[in-house]
């Protein structure tokens, strides 16, 4: 019996989660802004102490890669790595964007989890659950918000949006995709550790070394550097 201890920080709510194989023995979720820092170890605590389990009974750490919150992201695998490294198991490096796509997994539509990323630009991506297992169906992107839903609208099927920063981007959604869109209430908006967990159980580990963050944006600007130097003269 698989025993995973999943952990997200990588945007606003912190939540962390025990499972054995797809039960959920203990899980905290909190919503509130204050600093994953500090909070994250003794969450972790909490819910090993609940679970009545000790670090060596562990199998597993998933931990949610991002993009999101650089920091967030950073604290979370920074942890995730450490752990899995001390008790010497494997860890797992799951997008954010997929665990906050989970919470529509009774949706037949096209699942759009995003998460604001300033100036009109959001990380975002779009799945769809096939023969019980959740797809990716268009690459997961930095992008503005308006192009990104300009491109929805050609997709004839309904769409479910899920997003902790939905009240930012509401009202733009239902004027631009109308009856198209389906916008749940707001808990399922809050990713959970658990479905972290259940989707870190069918993925290969990573190697806890190289297990890096999943930024998008820092990738799309290493891209365009990329690009610009195959433009510069040679010397030498």
């Amino acid at each position: 019996m698989m025993k995973i201890l999943a952990m997200d920080t990588s945007n606003k709510a912190l939540s962390v989660a025990i499972t054995a194989e797809d039960q959920i023995i203990a899980e905290v979720t909190t919503n509130v802004t204050k600093n994953h820092s500090v909070r994250l170890m003794p969450a972790v605590q909490y819910v090993m102490k609940e679970a009545g389990m000790k670090p060596e009974e562990l199998d597993r750490i998933a931990v949610a890669k991002g993009p999101g919150s650089y920091t967030g992201v950073r604290i979370g695998l920074a942890t995730a790595k450490s752990l899995a490294w001390a008790l010497n198991i494997p860890v797992v490096g799951v997008s954010s964007l997929e665990v906050a796509a989970y919470q529509g997994h009774l949706s037949k539509g096209i699942i759009v989890p995003f998460f604001d990323a300033r100036r009109g630009l959001v990380f975002t991506g779009a799945y769809q659950w096939d023969q019980n297992q959740l797809s990716l169906v268009a690459e997961e992107r930095n992008q503005d918000m308006q192009a990104w839903l300009t491109e929805l609208n050609q997709w004839d099927s309904q769409i479910v949006f899920l997003s902790p920063d939905m009240g930012a981007f509401q009202s733009l959604i239902t004027e631009q995709l109308g009856k198209k869109a389906v916008i749940p209430k707001g808990p399922s908006h809050i990713a959970r550790a658990a479905h972290l967990a259940v989707i870190a159980k069918q993925r290969t580990p990573d190697h806890t070394h190289g297990l890096t963050p999943n930024y998008l944006r820092l990738a799309e600007a290493e891209a365009k550097w990329l690009e610009a130097q195959k433009d510069r003269p040679s010397h030498g």
